[in-house]
């Protein structure tokens, strides 16, 4: 159960303003939010769409905690909670923690998402790449990430994989420092994040190491060696295969448990 919260809230979703009296008197859904001041209630919804994939019930018990908490209201915020002295937005807040997938996925959903946190947690290993992907078929991205990143059943976004070696970070941060202290070390024999990008060989398509890890920008670097792969080579086997190597050896064993995990997450569907 989550700890008990003290809230501020503020309320700008194209609703009324509200009073600092108002209150949560119930949560519907992670986007339906009922409002309380006074005997007047009001229905406000939140922009994105439900997580749902365990069920609407972990989701409620989960929010319970939130009914008869105070809020207030302010033109631009949305509505925000403050947790431990910080002013969180109620957005923000079911974001982060894996119960709503906002119109954009910012930094921190994108987490939420490939660490399968709340509603995450029950998500097929194709969910992510459905909406991290731009032009490959996602299922294919899933299938490469299981390859390269499973960890626990699932890929894992905060992967390393030094000279062989497969390094699992519990967050981003962690995995950032390791990757600045390897290129402090002058060294690139390291791959990154969910589809284990080398950095000798691609760490210039990136804006920084931080940037190497975003879920989002990894599976766009991804994406544009399959692109290039198969311009190349004009067969999808081929692309997949030179992902992790030109050599036929290699490349075809990395094929064949491309294949096994393709099997697994279209059974899974």
């Amino acid at each position: 159960m989550m700890k008990r919260l003290l809230f501020i809230a503020s309320l700008a979703l194209g609703v009324a303003s509200v009073h600092a009296a108002t209150t949560i008197s119930n949560v519907i859904s992670p986007v339906s939010i009922v409002i309380s001041s006074g005997k007047a209630r009001e229905v406000v919804t939140l922009p994105g769409k439900p997580v749902f994939f365990c069920g609407l019930q972990p989701f409620i018990e989960w929010a319970a905690p939130l009914v008869g908490q105070p809020v207030r209201s302010g033109p631009d915020t949305g509505i925000t909670v403050t947790i431990d002295g910080h002013d969180v937005s109620l957005e923000q807040l079911l974001a982060d923690r894996g119960w709503l997938q906002p119109p954009v996925l910012s930094d921190d959903a994108q987490a939420a998402v490939t660490e399968g946190r709340g509603g995450w947690a029950c998500a097929p290993a194709v969910a992510p790449f459905e909406l991290l992907r731009a032009s490959v078929d996602p299922k294919v991205l899933a299938g490469i990430a299981l390859n390269e990143s499973a960890y626990n059943g699932r890929p894992w976004p905060w992967t390393l994989n030094v000279a062989g070696q497969g390094l699992f970070f519990k967050s981003r941060m962690d995995a950032y420092k390791a990757i600045e202290m390897l290129i402090a070390r002058g060294r690139c024999d390291f791959d990154v994040g969910l589809l284990q990008i080398n950095w000798c060989f691609h760490g210039k398509r990136f804006a920084s190491a931080w940037d190497a890890l975003a879920p989002a920008t990894n599976v766009r670097v991804a994406e544009q060696i399959l692109n290039e792969n198969y311009a190349r080579t004009g067969s999808v086997e081929k692309a997949i295969a030179y992902y992790h190597s030109a050599n036929p050896t290699p490349g075809r064993a990395y094929l064949a448990r491309f294949v096994r995990h393709l099997s697994m997450i279209e059974a899974s569907r």
